[in-house]
């Protein structure tokens, strides 16, 4: 069994997989004060399968490190990390492909297995928009995401409370807490459709496909007016990808 790990700024996504496919996923937070000998406490406690193989994919170096030492230490397994010297078959066409985030190449590595083209949207702390073609990353938009918009808008506002973050009925709210889920709900989906149609009109193809992932992609892609095919596993099926380039 090969267990994917995806460490992004708010949650550590696991996977485990046999190879061909994602069998079942983990989901914690990100908490960059843990130790190695924490995260191991953690990790035993969720997944009781056993697995030969780790790969990791972060974007978080403090959590690299101790991921990295936790799987070596505990699980007598050195961990592939996403980074030079991995073979992850995607071309860069970035200023400089340095800079080009893991989760960013797990989320084209994903996408070109079903399509030779799409538009990805990753809905994370930050939200991604990543246009790939026949397995390139042709470049980028990020936005803040979601909750970080929320959390802007509470600590920017005296008087704005804390709310949970839901679909309200209307988008004309009546009270001031539906007035605030339909700002930042449907807001964000606005964005991405507008978002959508920009990136079409710029590439000039308005026939491709569009992908959603990320944990609050749920939510929104139900209320965007583009069709949108929602894939919760992108990023690990795309470190599934790049495992099995790199095994010999």
């Amino acid at each position: 069994m090969i267990l994917l790990v995806d460490a992004g700024n708010s949650n550590i996504v696991c996977g485990l997989s046999d190879g061909i496919k994602v069998l079942k996923t983990y989901r914690f937070k990100t908490l960059t004060i843990k130790t190695s000998d924490e995260l191991f406490i953690l990790f035993k406690t969720l997944i009781e399968e056993k697995f030969d193989s780790v790969i990791i994919s972060s974007v978080v170096p403090i959590v690299t490190s101790a991921l990295n030492k936790m799987f070596s230490n505990n699980y007598g397994i050195n961990p592939m990390i996403l980074g030079p010297g991995i073979k992850t078959g995607i071309m860069l066409k970035a200023d400089d492909p340095k800079t080009v985030g893991a989760d960013l190449i797990c989320d084209v590595a994903g996408a070109h297995r079903n399509y030779e083209k799409s538009i990805i949207v990753d809905m994370g702390t930050a939200t991604k928009y990543i246009y790939q073609n026949k397995n390139s990353f042709m470049g980028v938009a990020i936005a803040p995401g979601v909750s970080i918009s929320m959390k802007a808008l509470v600590d920017g506002a005296a008087l704005l409370p804390a709310i949970e973050l839901q679909t309200p009925e209307t988008v004309l709210g009546k009270n001031t807490i539906s007035c605030m889920q339909s700002g930042i709900i449907y807001g964000a989906a606005s964005q991405v459709d507008g978002m959508i149609d920009r990136i079409k009109e710029e590439i000039k193809c308005d026939d491709i496909p569009v992908i959603a992932t990320g944990g609050l992609a749920k939510i929104i892609v139900p209320l965007c007016k583009h069709k949108i095919v929602y894939n919760e596993n992108l990023v690990l099926e795309g470190l599934l990808e790049i495992h099995n380039k790199n095994i010999k």
